[in-house]
């Protein structure tokens, strides 16, 4: 059994850092090495120290067991091992620096090549030899694996600069903005104000070519539309916002002003004519919020059950108006039942002086790109009659008005005849007229007529005696 405490330190440029280790018993008895529970990682061209600790018993079969050798070692077996001082890849890199119950490998000017599986093996003088702690700790040698990472609060962005692989304790850090090097900032963190438009990246002093790569805010760029060109109804209809950003965006739609979803891609699985409007999208991280440009969806459609009207207008005219509702505007045909060929073309179609041939049944016809419809209500024009669907005002508002008239110039005719008919029948014929006069007949009450009809013998004797006094 082998068992023992160790620890590592890992030391970069002048920077040491301690890594954790916990106990790792292995072997048999009391014999046993210990690594750090975790891998290590270092960067290129630093110094990283990697100790052990291990562990044998004083005695063994009346034997006092003495340590001959130690050594590290990647290749070979665990039995005959190739120590790391021999191997030409660690010319003048290594160090080992051990006492009784430690030793501690110094790797310098660390290269990615020696990224390995690193073993310590000790030989005692006993006559069981050595033992090898297996399996050993694994180093991974990198360039700075840097990551900038982004906190918002309000208006402040607060950065920080982060690596996978360890680094020393409290480095020196650079910070740019842009691509340009910000003068005094060192530390591991940086505020900065959300919506500037910068573009920060960090560096490890004495590491400048391995940047981290830059945060920004999103940059919208333009709402890609499928299909292209004109867009039917019930066709599949897709809008999609795209950014570039660090960290990612998150999409919200708008239609008309209005939020819909916040997905990147806006799908229209069966497009309809109320989807119809202006869309944009925004696109947000922690470092701001960016709008796009907007796009008019115009969802193209057949006519929609055309209807149709008719005005009446004086002089017998009839006028007829189609109107649906198309998308691109429908051009509008009219037709009479059981004629083949139309009667007119428009919007609006005019019946002028209507003679009964104009008798009949009228639609229309709506049609566009899209499809056609026909009108799903029919007028009948009947010649003579002012006959249409919309109620007819003006013209009953005219025979009231004459009624009136009509029953006055029938009263004045019944009196007036009234009055005739008593006159006749006062006066019988061939009955002298008694008439009270002083000496001579009232002429001027008498008309001509009667006083040549009923008096025909006194009429000489009568206009010789007395005077006259007018044309009877």
């Amino acid at each position: 059994m082998r068992g023992a405490a160790m620890s590592l330190t890992a030391a970069v440029r002048g920077f040491v850092v301690f890594l954790l280790s916990v106990s790792v018993m292995q072997g048999q008895s009391d014999w046993g090495v210990t690594y750090p529970s975790t891998p290590i990682c270092a960067l290129e061209r630093s110094t990283v120290d990697i100790t052990c600790t291990y562990r044998y018993p004083s005695t063994a079969s009346h034997q006092t067991i003495e340590v001959q050798e130690r050594l590290w070692f990647t290749k070979g077996s665990n039995r005959e091992p190739v120590d790391l001082k021999k191997d030409s890849d660690y010319t003048n890199r290594v160090e080992y620096h051990c006492d009784e119950k430690s030793c501690t490998l110094r790797i310098t000017d660390l290269r990615e090549r020696d990224s390995a599986e690193y073993k310590f093996r000790f030989i005692t003088n006993h006559t069981l030899g050595g033992f090898t702690g297996s399996p050993g700790v694994t180093l991974s040698v990198t360039v700075p694996d840097l990551q900038v990472q982004v906190t918002r609060s309000w208006t402040q962005g607060e950065l920080r600069c982060h690596s996978s692989c360890n680094v020393p304790d409290n480095p020196s850090y650079v910070w740019y903005n842009n691509g340009q090097k910000m003068d005094g900032e060192t530390s591991s963190s940086l505020s900065v104000s959300v919506e500037d438009n910068g573009s920060y990246s960090c560096a490890v002093t004495g590491y400048e070519a391995y940047r981290s790569p830059p945060v920004y805010a999103p940059k919208v760029g333009p709402l890609s539309l499928t299909p292209t060109g004109e867009i039917r109804e019930n066709s599949r209809v897709n809008l999609t916002c795209s950014s570039d950003a660090n960290p990612a965006a998150n999409y919200t739609w708008y239609k008309n002003g209005k939020p819909l979803n916040g997905k990147a891609q806006l799908v229209f699985s069966s497009i309809q004519s109320s989807d119809s409007g202006q869309y944009y999208c925004t696109a947000e991280n922690q470092l701001g919020k960016r709008t796009s440009e907007s796009v008019f969806i115009d969802v193209e459609y057949a006519p929609r059950f055309p209807s149709v009207y008719a005005e009446i207008v004086e002089g017998s005219s009839v006028t007829l108006t189609c109107s649906s509702d198309a998308n691109p505007a429908a051009n509008y045909t009219w037709y009479k039942e059981n004629e083949d060929s139309p009667k007119a073309s428009g919007q609006i179609f005019n019946i002028t002086d209507v003679r009964p041939e104009h008798s009949g049944n009228y639609y229309c016809e709506a049609q566009n790109s899209r499809g056609r419809q026909n009108s799903t209500l029919n007028l009948i024009v009947v010649a003579g009659n002012s006959t249409t669907i919309m109620h007819i005002i003006w013209p009953t508002v005219v025979v009231l008005m004459l009624i009136p008239l009509l029953l006055l110039s029938l009263w004045a005719s019944w009196t007036q005849f009234r009055k005739k008919k008593t006159l006749s029948s006062t006066t019988k014929p061939h009955e002298p007229v008694e008439l009270e006069l002083d000496s001579c007949p009232d002429y001027e009450n008498i008309s001509d007529t009667a006083a040549k009809t009923e008096y025909p013998d006194e009429q000489e004797d009568l206009s010789d005696s007395c005077p006259v006094y007018g044309n009877i």
